[in-house]
């Protein structure tokens, strides 16, 4: 017995001693391989150093490296030099200098993930999904983004030219910018003419999103309901993504990031003291609509809190932080996953909305063509009675009060004309219309 007791002590002690020698090996063994790695970069480094046809300074190779490093590992990792870290600080404030568009690499191609609107851009017809080949006559190919936003950027009044593959396009066209300081209004709202839906747009995340949106629902609070535009919005910063949805979803989660590192795990969960309303809400997207968009998006349509409308997101669903090299510079790191309430990701996919419509104008049948034409003929007949007013300046009192009521209701509501041009926001009212039957019901 005694025998049988020490056989088994003995195998169990040689067994923790094979195991603890084995992992010994194998640390040994990854040193030794890391070694061997940073053996191999230095003499690239010393290689390129000594050869290269252009005298480049160590510090310089240093950069290219890392940078180079950031682009290989997917398209939102970057480095950040001293320029591009201020530049992102700036940005995330509201206001920064350039054209207005934001990008991404997608495919290894510089793309258009959306106009920011009413910049320079925008103005100048660029679309979300255009992929801008050269810049300045430079070819963006093997550009990071990083180097191709500080080249966009620049003085303000400064003209460049951007080079654009568009789709339906039978060849690349040339579009001239002229640079603008971008003053990002992040959130305003109007009021659908005859229909008593509030219209709130959302044009990126910024620091002030859920503060700015939470005043304007207070203020309306007699709609009948909600359309949530988000088309060609970027992104921004995640807790404002997280705050937007507790306005409308008082449980459940509203999204969680997955990472390597247990420590990047989080769930963000819906709070009932922050939610605000219970009105009907559809919510608009495009191609454009990317990152915190997306978020906001799908776990809307997750919770069944609104039904989507438009066409497929942009499909941008990591979470990157920004982690300091030293006092001036960082990375911009990749560090997990966002997961809808489903538990889907976005990342590549995108949110596929309940109702798919392309951009375009509400077809006109012959009864609103008619009713278009009637009321044309209505604002011709009032002309021509006041052309035989004998109060001048009456009729002159009218036309100023006329003027100014229709610039203050172009501002404040979204006019017939403009739903008439917008088969999207068209499709979002109705939606409202049926969901709020529905409630009725």
């Amino acid at each position: 017995m005694k025998k049988g007791k020490f056989f088994l002590i003995s195998a169990a002690l040689a067994s923790v001693f094979f195991m603890a020698n084995l992992n010994a090996k194998s640390q040994e063994n990854d040193t030794k391989d890391r070694v061997q790695a940073l053996s191999k970069l230095n003499k690239a480094l010393n290689t390129v150093e000594k050869y290269y046809v252009d005298d480049i300074k160590f510090n310089e190779l240093i950069d290219k490296t890392i940078a180079g490093l950031m682009q290989n590992l997917d398209a939102h990792s970057s480095f950040l030099n001293e320029k591009a870290f201020k530049d992102m600080q700036v940005q995330t404030n509201g206001e920064f200098g350039g054209l207005g568009i934001t990008v991404s690499m997608k495919d290894g191609a510089l793309t258009v993930v959306s106009p920011i609107e009413d910049t320079p851009a925008d103005k100048a017809g660029i679309k979300a999904g255009d992929i801008i080949l050269r810049i300045d006559g430079n070819a963006t190919i093997g550009t990071t983004i990083d180097e191709a936003i500080n080249k966009m950027r620049g003085e303000p009044k400064t003209p460049i030219n951007i080079t654009i593959v568009r789709k339906g396009e039978p060849k690349p066209f040339d579009v001239k910018i002229v640079r603008d300081i971008i003053k990002v209004e992040s959130v305003y709202t109007k009021i659908i003419k005859d229909s008593n839906i509030l219209y709130l747009r959302v044009t990126n995340f910024d620091k002030n999103v859920v503060s700015k949106a939470k005043d304007a629902i207070k203020k309306h609070k007699n709609v009948e309901g909600i359309i949530l535009d988000l088309r060609n919005n970027p992104g921004g910063l995640l807790n404002q993504a997280v705050g937007l949805v507790d306005l409308f979803v008082d449980k459940g989660v509203i999204v969680s990031q997955k990472g390597r590192d247990e420590k990047e795990n989080s769930q963000y969960n819906a709070s009932k003291s922050a939610t605000i309303t219970n009105l009907p809400l559809a919510v608009l997207v495009n191609g454009g609509s990317a990152s915190a968009s997306e978020i906001v998006s799908g776990s809307l349509q997750d919770s069944k809190r609104a039904v989507v409308v438009g066409e497929n997101t942009f499909g941008k669903g990591s979470v990157q932080v920004v982690l300091p090299i030293d006092k001036k510079e960082a990375i911009k790191l990749t560090i997990a996953r966002y997961y809808l309430p489903s538990g889907k990701t976005v990342q590549a996919v995108g949110v596929i909305p309940d109702v798919v419509v392309h951009p375009g104008k509400v077809p006109q049948n012959d009864n609103s063509a008619f009713m278009i034409k009637e009321n044309e003929l209505k604002a011709h007949l009032q002309g021509e009675l006041e052309k035989i007013s004998d109060d001048k300046s009456n009729k002159k009192e009218k036309d100023d009060n006329k003027g100014k009521k229709e610039k203050e209701n172009d501002k404040d509501i979204v006019t017939q004309k403009k739903v008439n041009d917008d088969i999207q926001l068209k499709t979002a009212i109705d939606v409202i219309k049926v969901l709020k039957t529905n409630i009725k019901g």
